[in-house]
């Protein structure tokens, strides 16, 4: 039974998916029941993942590996280890605080819009789950189409241009990274006599230094535009602007997550070689990235494009956990991961509650909020400290690893990372300051009501997770090690090579300057 349960959880939303489509499209209410039922049902399934995992154990659990397209090598194969698992259980429980979110923002085309959700959710469940490149692609590929109808259809006055951009920046990527696929696949067969995309396989395949690296830059590009690093983050602030406030929560709490556990299952265990040869220039770009993010979002004046921009910076401190290739690093890169979905998403959820009030998110329409709307006011500051990563709170449990891992590999990069978080403290409490405080100056905030029940409850599982996390992370610590050490080591295997390529390539500088200085006659 244990095999099939990946499987049941991926595939579950697509069963509710076809149920909604035998509601009548006007009755909206059953439409909406459905959508969070089979979201719930779905979460719960991923429990037991959790209730089941052998936190000790390595390699991939809950393995089902049967025969697909049998004659080219493409199989049905879905396992997880710790990270896939604790990113599947964060995508259910996201679809369902997203879905619980909107019941009363989407007022046109509602079967369609739950529809389209749930078919998302098998996307990103997929991609989490396979082990098969091939699968991966497919589940990669299709969770474009659903984000794009969520973006386009239900999205804001520029939700086309948003839409497109999104999906256009994301099948570059995608066409390159089919190609480097297909490269691997012939390169196997070349070497056993076999075709497969299984990616277990795929693991044991030697591969040339040269063609490491181009193999290694052609994934890259797919994850560094999902993830998005800089300079590649261009589509990410309109596409969140534009979206419904469900497309942003997922965007931000699993969309981006996606380029980053492409980078630790494909990019690092694959191409090692490559990886320390692109490791410089992956934290150089993640530093700017911090940097960058913060310093643009001090200056937005819409709240919505503001945590968007919160994003970039925030998704450059995980890249530049990851890079660091060592315990401390890459547990905070994982960790901040999880703690980026659930902060980031409940504050484009908090700003999607005040726009369904007052229809603007412009800093400048509002003003001491929090006089009229004190619960929500206590829930904005409580998700803003966790996004700052005050001690207490997840966020900072991820940073300070990341520093703590970054300071052991390059102490230049620690200090830059760290303004990130002066900044960030910046940004958002100057926002806090602006929206909440003060005297009330628009006349249409005094109508302002306060949080309902269903908000609440929407609200109450992201901070229970904030401070859980913040105060006790050792489960998570337990879960993620073995698989980080895992990644490490399969890393480590490229060190020896890659050293040996660098005392090369220093004999054979050093033998060109003699031999330089000779034919001048400066040399004996």
């Amino acid at each position: 039974m244990d095999s099939w349960i990946l499987t049941i959880v991926t595939f579950l939303p697509l069963v509710g998916s076809l149920f909604i489509l035998l509601i009548p499209k006007d009755n909206h209410v059953s439409i909406r029941h459905s959508a969070l039922f089979f979201s719930l049902m779905t979460f719960l399934a991923s429990l037991c993942l959790i209730f089941r995992f052998d936190p000790v154990a390595t390699g991939m659990q809950f393995e089902i590996n049967l025969p697909w397209i049998e004659q080219f090598g493409v199989g049905y194969h879905l396992g997880i280890d710790g990270l896939s698992m604790l990113l599947i259980v964060l995508t259910t429980f996201l679809t369902a605080v997203a879905i619980l979110s909107t019941f009363k923002a989407v007022e046109h085309s509602v079967r369609g819009f739950y529809i389209s959700l749930l078919l998302l959710e098998v996307g990103m469940l997929g991609v989490f789950a396979c082990l098969d490149l091939f699968l991966f692609y497919v589940f990669w590929e299709v969770m474009l189409v659903p984000m794009y109808f969520l973006i386009g259809l239900w999205g804001g006055v520029r939700r086309l241009y948003a839409a497109i951009k999104f999906v256009l920046f994301t099948m570059i990527g995608s066409l390159l990274m089919l190609v480097a696929i297909l490269v691997l696949y012939f390169q196997y067969h070349a070497v056993f006599g076999q075709y497969t995309t299984d990616l277990l396989k795929i693991l044991e395949l030697p591969l040339a230094r040269n063609m490491q690296l181009w193999l290694f830059a052609a994934f890259a590009l797919a994850f560094a535009i999902k993830v998005p690093m800089w300079p590649f983050h261009t589509w990410l602030p309109d596409a969140h602007v534009e979206a419904p406030t469900a497309g942003s929560v997922i965007l931000a709490g699993v969309l981006l997550k996606m380029g980053t556990y492409g980078f630790l299952r494909f990019c690092l265990p694959l191409f090692p070689i490559a990886t320390f040869e692109f490791m410089p220039l992956i934290s150089v770009l993640a530093v700017i990235g911090i940097i960058y993010g913060a310093l643009v979002a001090m200056v937005q004046k819409d709240v919505k494009s503001l945590v968007a921009f919160s994003s970039v910076s925030h998704m450059g401190f995980i890249m530049l956990g990851m890079m660091t290739l060592n315990l401390q690093g890459m547990q905070g890169s994982i960790i901040q991961m999880i703690n980026h979905g659930i902060s980031t998403g409940a504050l484009f959820i908090l700003v999607g509650m005040i726009y369904e009030r007052r229809h603007t998110r412009l800093i400048s329409e509002y003003g001491g909020l929090a006089s009229k709307m004190p619960v929500y006011a206590t829930f904005f500051m409580i998700v803003t400290l966790s996004s700052i990563g005050v001690p207490g709170t997840n966020g900072f449990v991820g940073e300070f690893l990341i520093l703590l891992g970054t300071w052991a590999y390059n102490p230049v990069y620690a200090v830059l990372a760290a303004t990130g978080v002066i900044f960030a403290a910046c940004y958002m409490l100057w926002m806090y300051q602006r929206v909440f405080f003060g005297k009330v100056t628009n006349p249409a905030n005094e109508k302002l009501i306060d949080l309902d029940l269903r908000e609440k409850i929407v609200l109450i599982p992201l901070v229970i997770m904030i401070f859980w996390i913040g105060f006790y992370p050792r489960p998570l610590f337990k879960i993620l090690e073995p698989s980080v050490k895992t990644i490490i080591a399969q890393v480590e295997k490229g060190r020896a090579q890659y050293e040996a390529y660098g005392q090369l390539k220093d004999e054979k500088i050093e033998f060109t300057d003699i031999d330089v200085q000779t034919q001048t006659g400066d040399g004996n």
